[in-house]
C-alpha cells in the first residue's frame, strides 16, 4: 500500500490542452487564460477572476490592491488581524506592505479562527481581518460579519486550501472584498502552477489588471477606473502607472484549467465521499481531536492532533506512518509565529496561542485525493490503531 499525499488529477485531457498551446506557438498569457478566467467566474458566481502565476501572487496582489484605490483601503502601519496557523505566503504580502499583524489563536477543532479570541481582537485600530479557510473548512462567517457589522473593516480572504469549500451554500473565497485561490499540484485541481484573485468590485479588478502584468496600462481596457487611457496602442504599450509586477500565468496553465474546472465538482464529491468514511472509521477515537466541518468543508486533507489525555507521541506516529509508506506533513505552518522570519516582522500576539501552540506540537495531517480512497483510509485506520 502507498498512501502519498496528492495525486495528479490529470488524464489525456490535459495533455490535449497542452498540445493545443503549443500547436498555436504563442505561449505567454492569452485566450485560454482569458476562457479560465470567465468559466471560474461562472463557477463561483463572480463578476471579476484575474489568474495569476500562483496562490501566493495571488495574495500578493491582492494585497497591494487596497493601497492604490482612488480612496486608499489600506496604509503602511494599518492593523491587520490574521489566524497564528495559515500558509506563509498568508502573511508575507502583509508585511511586505508595511502592515502591523495581530496574531489571533485558532479553534483547535475547526481549525480556523476561534471565534471568541477574533471578537476580543478586534479594536478601533483594526482595519483589515485575513480570513483563512483552512484545509478546505470554511470560517463561519455569519459570526465573523456580526463581529463587524458596524465597523469600516475589510475581510481578505484567502482560499488557497479551500477551493469548492462553502459556507451556507455560498462559495468560500466569495465572502470578503477579495478571495484568493491556488491550483498548484497537491490542491483541489492543479494547472501545474497557478491561482486566482476575485472580486465584484470594478476598481480593484482594474488595479489588479494592472499589477499582475509591469503596473502598465496595456491590460486594462479603454474605459477603466486606473487611469486616462489613450487610443494610441503604441503609447499604450510602455506606459506605467502602478508599481505592480509580473505574475501573469503562462497559457499552458489556462489552458490545463479549462479542462481541471470541468472535473472539479466531481473530485469535490469524491473528496466528500472519502471524508464521510474518514469520519465514519475515526470518529470518537480516543486519541485524536479530527477536524469538525463547518458547513460544507471541500476537505483538502485529514487532520489529527493528538488529545491531550493520549499517551501518543507524534514522532512515533510520523515514523510508523513514513514506515508504512503514508505520507504525512505539519498542519500547514503550525503556529507560524514560532518561526525564524518573524524577527523581520511588524506584530504583536493578542492575548495567548495555546491552541496554535498545542497543534503545532501535537498535529499532523493526511492528504485526501479526488479518487477513491477506501483502501487507503481503512489502512490508515488499521496502522493507527
Amino acid at each position: 500500500m502507498n498512501y502519498p499525499l496528492a495525486t495528479s488529477t490529470w488524464d489525456d485531457k490535459e495533455l490535449a490542452a497542452i498540445q493545443s498551446v503549443i500547436d498555436k506557438d504563442m505561449y505567454t498569457m492569452g485566450d485560454s487564460v482569458k476562457q479560465f478566467e470567465e468559466d471560474f467566474c461562472k463557477f463561483l458566481n463572480k463578476k471579476y477572476c484575474v489568474m495569476v502565476s500562483s496562490g501566493s501572487t495571488a495574495n500578493l496582489i491582492a494585497t497591494a490592491a487596497l493601497f492604490y484605490t482612488k480612496n486608499p483601503k489600506l496604509k503602511r502601519g494599518d492593523e491587520v488581524i490574521v489566524p497564528a496557523v495559515s500558509w506563509s505566503t498568508t502573511y508575507y504580502p502583509l508585511h511586505q506592505y508595511g502592515l502591523k499583524l495581530k496574531f489571533v489563536d485558532i479553534d483547535l477543532e475547526t481549525l480556523n479562527y476561534d471565534l471568541e479570541a477574533l471578537a476580543s481582537a478586534i479594536t478601533d485600530k483594526t482595519k483589515m481581518i485575513m480570513v483563512v479557510n483552512l484545509l478546505g473548512n470554511p470560517n463561519d462567517f455569519d459570526a465573523i460579519n456580526a463581529m463587524i457589522k458596524d465597523k469600516d473593516i475589510v475581510l481578505l480572504e484567502d482560499n488557497c486550501e479551500s477551493m469548492g469549500a462553502e459556507y451556507q451554500g455560498k462559495q468560500a473565497g466569495t465572502f470578503g472584498i477579495m478571495g484568493t485561490f491556488s491550483t498548484f499540484f497537491s490542491h483541489h485541481m492543479a494547472t501545474m502552477e497557478g491561482g486566482f484573485v476575485t472580486t465584484d468590485d470594478e476598481e480593484l479588478y482594474h488595479i489588479l489588471l494592472s499589477l499582475r502584468a509591469h503596473g502598465w496600462t496595456r491590460n486594462l481596457p479603454k474605459d477603466n477606473k486606473v487611469c486616462t487611457k489613450s487610443d494610441d496602442w503604441f503609447e499604450e504599450s510602455f506606459r506605467f502607472v502602478l508599481p505592480g509586477y509580473n505574475v501573469r500565468p503562462v497559457e499552458m496553465s489556462g489552458a490545463i484549467g479549462i479542462e481541471q474546472l470541468k472535473k472539479l465538482p466531481g473530485f469535490i464529491t469524491q473528496r466528500r465521499e472519502n471524508a464521510k468514511l474518514f469520519q465514519k472509521l475515526f470518529e470518537n477515537h480516543p486519541d485524536f481531536i479530527l477536524q469538525k466541518e463547518i458547513s460544507d468543508s471541500s476537505w483538502f486533507g485529514f487532520s489529527f492532533i493528538i488529545k491531550p489525555t493520549s499517551n501518543l507521541k507524534r514522532v512515533d506516529i510520523v515514523q510508523k506512518l513514513m514506515e508504512n509508506n503514508i505520507d504525512c506533513r505539519p498542519i500547514v505552518t503550525g503556529n507560524f509565529t514560532r518561526n525564524e522570519v518573524m524577527k523581520y516582522f511588524d506584530y504583536e500576539i493578542h492575548g495567548e496561542l495555546k491552541n496554535a501552540d498545542y497543534l503545532h506540537e501535537n498535529g499532523f495531517f493526511i492528504g485526501n485525493h479526488q479518487i477513491n480512497l477506501a483502501k487507503e483510509i481503512q489502512f490508515l485506520k488499521e496502522i493507527l490503531k
